[in-house]
């Protein structure tokens, strides 16, 4: 397994945002976290992308403990995430947003910066290079020299997303990567979705609320409720099971829910 979480709790005072949770991802896998607003979906990713400290249990990744790594160091070890809140410089083109995502894997002096020469001039180029064929990956191209901050809501998403693939992660965070977009959006964002992981071959853990798209899309799926695991299985198996129909989709719900 490429991640393993294993009784995690996490306290905020005396409220107890998670509760002895558990649960793996294999390599290759597409794995969905849903439950109700408050359900502890937001807390596990900050716990795994090293924004929170669980004060009980582990977080392992390839054999590395996770719990009280910096977030910086997290995204170091391969853990990328694409929020749901948008966060892209709105003055910056697409390119450049994108190749933003490209520095943790630059390696230069100041003085090589400053004159443009050595590992700056490679390294930038190189960087350029593959945020250029990302572009191309999520079919930006019309829009690559366009400020973010001109572009549809639609199209930021996708920026993000970018962004985040910059980093050339081996585990991709989705935090609800469909929020907010219409029927044809989130159809798109379904596809880059699929070809991440057939072409890029990344694992990802998505957070997300259109159970049509978790259930179309996931191979396994955890369902959290007031902090608690209360299933995990494939999409037919936590959908038809009484106790995610009770918390989360509704005795009549199912994956329309």
């Amino acid at each position: 397994m490429m991640l393993n979480v294993d009784n995690v709790s996490l306290r905020f005072g005396g409220a107890k945002a998670l509760s002895e949770v558990s649960f793996d991802v294999a390599q290759g896998e597409l794995f969905a976290i849903i439950g109700p607003n408050g359900a502890g979906k937001t807390s596990m990713f900050n716990c795994l992308s090293g924004v929170y400290k669980p004060q009980e249990g582990t977080i392992t990744f390839d054999g590395r403990s996770l719990v009280g790594t910096r977030p910086d160091a997290v995204a170091r070890l391969g853990i990328a995430r694409m929020f749901q809140n948008i966060e892209l410089f709105d003055n910056l083109t697409v390119l450049d947003n994108i190749k933003l995502g490209r520095h943790i894997h630059l390696r230069y002096s100041t003085i090589e910066a400053a004159l443009h020469i050595g590992r700056a001039r490679s390294q930038e180029l190189a960087a350029r290079r593959f945020a250029e064929d990302l572009i191309e990956f999520l079919s930006l191209q019309s829009v690559r020299n366009y400020p973010v901050g001109m572009l549809p809501y639609g199209v930021k998403k996708r920026v993000e997303l970018g962004r985040a693939l910059a980093m050339e992660p081996r585990l991709l965070l989705l935090d609800e990567p469909v929020a907010g977009m219409n029927v044809e959006e989130t159809e798109d964002m379904a596809r880059y979705i699929l070809d991440i992981r057939a072409e890029l071959g990344v694992t990802m853990i998505m957070v997300e609320h259109d159970m049509k798209l978790v259930m179309d899309l996931a191979d396994r799926v955890l369902v959290l409720d007031f902090g608690r695991r209360i299933a995990l299985g494939s999409p037919d198996d936590v959908q038809n099971d009484p106790a995610v129909l009770a918390a989360y989709l509704g005795e009549a719900g199912g994956a329309t829910a």
